[in-house]
């Protein structure tokens, strides 16, 4: 009996120790500040025949991380519905950064941060593509909320290679394949400015900059050649006003780019992938998202490698 539990024993830890490897550290050997909290987390679709994988990215103000409702549980639903998907932590201030302002001082975590380790996480993926048996061509992003305009943003200045700055030479292509900000923040300017966000993202010294916010605000730099876009929002959010993501839809009609834009009039905000929080009404997103995405996804099961490409080529349609 004792020798049962002992080997028990061990199996339990190394499968706790090989549950903490699933995390891989984006920035480890590269002299970045606060890289060691940037980590990747892959949740492989065992049959994944379209070769899709999106890059997860939680929201939380670029303060915090919701990574349970905004990370796992939305990593989790696209893995079993046969999308590898990936779980960026990327770089936030903390609340204690926040409250005590700090970087009134110090610079700590702030812009370009977040999109360098966005950008980092784009150039990784499609890097290993091969490992995960993934279509490097076919690595969209999801973010929410803050995360939302995260991956908007790596969407509208794909052209700015914001990982030379920290000493990477990459041949990828740093433009995903689509994005789809769901209640995202999109805007810095007012009235629908989320002033926390902001803050967060800008600093101290710089949130109140009418060049720098002007410089953020995503509404302002939609590119004729930005990736597919699936968005979401409802008219009821009490954190992020809904005008932001009129904003970024009418931004998006205006330079053609090709998206699908749903309203709805009830679930408010930070849903994420649940199937209890929001209302009935919003949670309908998840589905309409996996029928958009095949949509954008015509083509036969292919075997992949570990190539990198230049430009995304997803054939879409309207």
């Amino acid at each position: 009996m004792n020798h049962k539990l002992l080997v028990l024993s061990i199996l339990c830890f190394f499968s706790g120790w090989l549950s903490a490897q699933e995390s891989i550290p984006l920035w480890e050997g590269c002299d970045v500040c606060y890289g060691k909290q940037v980590t990747l987390t892959p949740y492989v679709a065992q049959n994944n025949d379209s070769g899709l994988a999106v890059i997860v990215c939680p929201g939380g103000s670029y303060c915090w991380l919701d990574v349970e409702n905004e990370g796992k549980k939305v990593a989790k639903w696209l893995q079993d519905n046969g999308i590898t998907a990936f779980v960026l932590r990327y770089r936030t201030i903390g609340f204690g950064a926040y409250f005590c302002y700090c970087r009134s001082v110090v610079r700590g975590k702030q812009h370009p941060d977040m999109i360098t380790d966005a950008q980092r996480a784009l150039q990784w993926v499609r890097e290993h593509a091969g490992t995960y048996r993934i279509d490097p061509e076919k690595v969209g992003m999801m973010g929410f909320s803050a995360g939302g305009h995260l991956v908007m943003s790596a969407a509208c200045f794909h052209g700015t290679d914001f990982l030379k700055e920290n000493g990477i030479n990459t041949e990828a292509s740093l433009k995903p394949a689509f994005v789809a900000p769901i209640y995202p923040v999109v805007t810095m300017r007012e009235p629908y400015v989320h002033k926390r966000s902001r803050r967060a993202l800008l600093g101290e010294k710089r949130h109140h900059n009418a060049t720098m916010i002007d410089s953020l605000s995503l509404e302002l730099h939609v590119p004729n050649d930005c990736p597919p876009v699936f968005l979401v929002n409802c008219t009821d959010d009490p954190v992020v006003e809904y005008h932001n993501s009129i904003l970024l839809d009418s931004a998006l009609t205006a330079n053609k780019v090709n998206h699908r834009y749903i309203q709805y009039k009830t679930g408010g905000h930070g849903f994420g992938a649940s199937d209890e929080k929001g209302s009935a009404e919003c949670r309908q997103w998840k589905q309409e998202f996996l029928h958009w995405i095949k949509t954008l996804n015509p083509a036969p099961p292919q075997q992949f490698n570990n190539s990198t490409i230049n430009n995304s080529t997803i054939n879409s349609q309207q």
